[in-house]
C-alpha cells in the first residue's frame, strides 16, 4: 500500500489515507466498491469523516474562449465516528453506486481519454484534506456498447470524447455536463455531413440517445446542426437489429428538415413504458444550453457557456469491421491516462467544503 500522509490541514504527525478501489472497470450505475485503508499518525485522533468524491475534467466554453476543469459530480460519506490510535491501522470498506449518467471512459478496454477520478476525503478535529486520488474506470452499459458497435461496423469512426459543461434542453439531465463522442461519417454520408455527435443519458429505466449532426452546406446555404433524440429500454439490447435501428437513426437525422422546436418538442409521459418502443424526436440547431444550476461542486464561475464543439482530448479509436474499438491512435496509453488524473487534479483544489 502507498498511504499519502495528510499534511494541508492537519500538519506534519496527522494520519495517512490509501484508497484501494475494487479491480476492473464499472458501469455508469453500477456498483463502486473498495477499501479505504488509514494509518494512524504521532497522536491519537478523531476520524470524524471519511468521504469520497467522484470528479471528471469537464470543458467550457465561454465568450473567452475555451477553458478546463474539475467538477465533482457525486459525493459520498462511507465511513467516521471512530478514533484512529498513533501508528494504528484500520480499513473502512465501502460500496456506492455510481449516478447513471457517469461518463464513460473506456471501450472495450481502450481508454477513450475521459479524465475521471475518485478522490478521498478525511475529516479529523474539524480539519478536512483532500487526500487519496484514484483513477476510475468506467465501460459502457450493454446497450450502449451495442450502439457504439453498431456505428463501427457501419463505418463510422472513433474521433474523440469529451466532456462539456451544460445542459442539453428537453432532455432529462442530471449531472452539469454530458459525455459527447464526436464521430467521423461512414462514407455513405460523407457527403451530407462532417462529423456525428453522441450523447448518452442513462436512467435506470433506460436511455436517452442525442445525435447531433455538423451537416455540409450546398451551393445557394450555408451547413447547419441537426439534433435529434432516441430513447431506448436496457432490456432491448438483446432483441434489436442494432446496425439497422442506427443507420435508420442517422437517416433521420440527417434527412431532417423540420423547424426547431420549444423544449416541449421532447416532451413525453413515459418514454421508457412497456410496449412504448423507441421514442424519437428531432430538432434543428442545437438544444445545447449554458447555466445548468445544480447542488454539484464545481471551479467554474459563473458566465460559462454551454457547448459549443471543441477539439475533443480523446484518443481516436480506429473503427473496423469488429466494432470502433480495436486499437489506439495518438500515442495515449493506459498508463498515461492513469498519470493524467493525477498530475490534472492535484492542482485543482476547490473552494470551499461541501457536504
Amino acid at each position: 500500500m502507498v498511504f499519502k500522509r495528510l499534511l494541508g490541514a492537519m500538519g506534519a504527525g496527522g494520519p495517512s489515507v490509501d484508497t484501494v478501489l475494487d479491480g476492473g472497470a464499472v458501469t455508469p450505475g453500477g456498483i463502486l466498491s473498495g477499501q479505504v485503508h488509514l494509518q494512524g499518525g504521532s497522536a491519537d485522533v478523531e476520524i470524524e469523516h471519511i468521504g469520497l468524491e467522484l470528479i471528471a475534467r469537464v470543458e467550457a466554453e465561454h465568450e473567452d474562449g475555451e477553458s478546463e476543469g474539475a467538477v465533482v459530480f457525486e459525493r459520498f460519506t462511507v465511513g467516521g465516528g471512530f478514533r484512529l490510535a498513533e501508528q494504528e491501522r484500520h480499513s473502512v470498506p465501502f460500496s456506492v453506486s455510481l449516478p447513471w449518467e457517469t461518463p464513460v471512459s473506456e471501450l472495450y478496454g481502450q481508454p477513450l481519454g475521459v479524465v475521471l477520478g475518485v478522490r478521498t476525503e478525511l475529516a479529523v478535529a474539524g480539519a478536512r484534506d483532500k487526500g487519496d486520488l484514484d483513477p476510475l474506470a468506467v465501460r459502457p452499459l450493454p446497450v450502449q456498447e451495442a450502439v457504439l458497435e453498431a456505428l463501427g461496423q457501419l463505418g463510422f469512426g472513433f474521433k474523440s470524447a469529451d466532456l462539456e459543461h451544460g445542459h442539453i434542453g428537453g432532455t432529462g439531465q442530471q449531472l452539469p455536463f454530458y459525455q459527447e463522442i464526436e464521430l467521423t461519417p461512414a462514407p455513405q454520408y460523407a457527403h451530407v455531413v462532417n462529423e456525428i455527435e453522441l450523447t448518452f443519458l442513462a436512467t435506470p429505466a433506460g436511455m436517452e440517445i442525442v445525435l447531433e449532426a455538423d451537416k455540409r452546406g450546398g451551393l445557394f446555404e450555408s451547413g447547419q446542426d441537426t439534433l435529434t433524440r432516441f430513447t431506448v429500454n436496457h432490456h432491448d439490447v438483446g432483441a434489436r437489429d442494432w446496425n439497422s435501428e442506427v443507420d435508420g437513426w442517422i437517416r433521420q437525422l440527417v434527412e431532417h428538415r423540420a423547424s426547431y422546436g420549444s423544449h416541449a418538442t421532447y416532451g413525453h409521459a413515459d418514454p421508457y413504458a412497456p410496449g412504448s418502443g423507441y421514442g424519437h424526436h428531432s430538432a434543428h440547431g442545437s438544444g445545447h444550453e449554458s447555466g445548468h444550476e445544480s447542488g454539484y461542486g464545481s471551479d467554474y464561475g459563473s458566465g460559462h457557456e454551454g457547448h459549443r464543439s471543441g477539439p475533443g482530448l480523446g484518443t481516436a479509436v480506429a473503427a473496423g469491421a469488429a466494432g470502433l474499438a480495436v486499437g489506439v491512435v495518438g500515442g495515449l496509453v493506459a498508463a498515461e491516462v492513469v498519470d493524467e488524473v493525477g498530475d490534472f487534479f492535484e492542482g485543482d483544489d476547490e473552494d470551499g467544503d461541501e457536504d
